[in-house]
């Protein structure tokens, strides 16, 4: 049987910062939509599926893909690297791609690089997100691991944040696994593409308004083009610092005895 890469994307409801944010409607179309059609594009994968949960609230994500053709598995609300682990038993992957649904601009040009980059080397992991920070803009963010990383971590991980995220334990070990950061030049951290916010909608909204309706497939290259042409927009999320969702859970591990 040929050895599959199956693209996972992580999608939820209860965004504490802006609720409902994967299903706001953009063109007509809820940007989980517009996500999944620009994943679908990347010629490294064999398969896309949105891992969302088991909560009530989530049962529009739920009835979403099942409406339009998409593969959906839902699992533990809390313990997100459940969800992936049984989420990529169900998909029979050997390799997964960890994306995210608050990276509805996600580039498939860097999804392929990702994951060419994991598959040209001998590695466990493979990011551009990998610690230190990154030089993609939030919201180009991918992760690619190995099944067998994705089943250690799923069987050895105990702390709250290492459950909580789900490649946290490969970072916190590389000890345990080879990994591997891609990196671009030049530096385009400094933009934010990512909805976490009201302000990053309104960037996204009015970037998808300006380039999808000519291109489904245009680049990260095309919005930072766009951006830069359009200051303005830029200056509607920049105050914005990168997230640190993670603090909780790892307050969470010192509150459970874990220490480090």
């Amino acid at each position: 049987m040929k050895a599959q890469t199956i693209a996972i994307v992580q999608a939820r409801m209860g965004s504490t910062r802006l609720p409902g944010k994967v299903l706001v409607p953009v063109l007509g179309e809820p940007l989980l939509g517009h996500m999944i059609e620009r994943v679908l594009l990347a010629r490294t994968l064999d398969q896309v599926v949105v891992a969302t949960t088991q909560a009530s609230n989530d049962d529009p994500i739920a009835d979403y893909c099942v409406t339009h053709g998409y593969p959906v598995f839902r699992g533990s609300e809390n313990d997100v690297l459940d969800r992936y682990h049984q989420a990529a038993e169900q998909a029979d992957a050997s390799t997964v791609v960890r994306l995210t649904a608050d990276c509805p601009l996600i580039d498939p040009q860097i999804i392929d690089r990702v994951v060419d980059a994991y598959q040209n080397g001998t590695y466990d992991y493979a990011a551009n997100t990998a610690p230190p920070p990154g030089t993609f803009p939030d919201g180009m963010d991918v992760e690619v691991f190995s099944r067998d990383a994705l089943d250690r971590a799923w069987s050895e991980a105990k702390k709250p944040s290492h459950r909580e995220h789900v490649t946290f334990y490969f970072w916190q070990h590389p000890e345990l696994f080879r990994i591997h950061r891609v990196d671009h030049d030049p530096d385009l951290s400094s933009y934010r593409l990512t909805v976490d916010y009201p302000e990053d909608l309104e960037l996204v909204r009015a970037v998808f308004e300006a380039l999808r309706p000519s291109s489904r497939d245009f680049t990260m290259s095309d919005v930072v083009d766009y951006l830069q042409f359009h200051p303005d927009l830029i200056h509607l999320n920049d105050h914005i610092a990168p997230n640190q969702g993670w603090q909780p859970s790892i307050q969470q591990d010192r509150e459970q005895g874990f220490q480090g």
